[in-house]
């Protein structure tokens, strides 16, 4: 019997390759939906009553976890997909949760999928109050105070109180440090935006996301909207992230 599925996850790519894995190493495994926030991922849960959730934890606006937290009815298993290591480590000593890390390891994958087959049905395979758990223990955490940003050397460590802003080139990430230097990263801006803690940095527009907490001097309406740094350099805010922008800056 086919164990139905929703993959829930912002990234169009990373929803896609998942599915792609599944249908060729995971035959027993239907992909019902695909969700690209929590919102959306809502309607289709109440739609088609799926029996497993594959879920990202970090998502923007609503993650995994507050996702689940507003569920009432969770008659579902959960495979977390995470990027941040210390999540999942929090996830494999609950003992009923399972996760996989990007980029997913095929194997781990089939690993994960054969838990859910062996119970044989959704039903009591997850452990909610361990979730809840997870869920307060996330809010609550602090930080990592310092990030390895990749290089094409190597690795550079930062203090995340340092990083002014970042700005995107092609596929590589340029980072503005509060002592006037930068370092060019082998990473994506878009990968930072989902490894960057979203209480102190915001993506304000396609190209940039800011320190909001430490180095965001003033926001400027009149000559466009612009994030004013420290630094004195002016970083755009585009129409679509004012509303979301201006509510992180008022919760300091």
């Amino acid at each position: 019997m086919a164990i139905t599925t929703i993959i829930i996850d912002d990234e169009q790519n990373a929803r896609e390759n998942l599915k792609l894995i599944l249908e060729d190493f995971c035959p027993n495994i239907e992909v019902v939906a695909e969700a690209g926030s929590a919102e959306e991922a809502r309607k289709l849960i109440s739609k088609h009553g799926p029996n497993l959730l594959f879920l990202d934890i970090n998502m923007p606006n609503e993650d995994g976890f507050e996702l689940l937290e507003s569920i009432e009815d969770k008659d579902f298993s959960v495979i977390f997909i995470t990027a941040h290591n210390q999540f999942a480590l929090k996830a494999l000593k609950s003992g009923a949760i399972d996760y996989l890390e990007k980029p997913i390891d095929i194997e781990d994958l089939q690993t994960a999928v054969s838990k859910i087959a062996i119970k044989g049905s959704a039903e009591g395979n997850v452990d909610f109050d361990m979730i809840k758990t997870l869920i307060n223990e996330y809010k609550n955490e602090t930080k990592a105070e310092t990030i390895a940003v990749p290089t094409l050397s190597g690795y550079e460590i930062l203090k995340a109180e340092d990083i002014v802003h970042l700005e995107a080139d092609e596929s590589y990430t340029r980072i503005f440090l509060a002592d006037g230097s930068k370092c060019i990263s082998s990473m994506t801006i878009a990968r930072y935006e989902k490894v960057l803690d979203t209480n102190t940095f915001f993506r304000v527009h396609k190209s940039h996301i800011i320190n909001t907490r430490h180095h965001l001097r003033e926001f400027n309406r009149h000559d466009g909207n612009m994030a004013i740094m420290d630094s004195g350099e002016a970083i755009p805010v585009a129409r679509r992230k004012l509303s979301g922008f201006i509510s992180a800056i008022k919760t300091f």
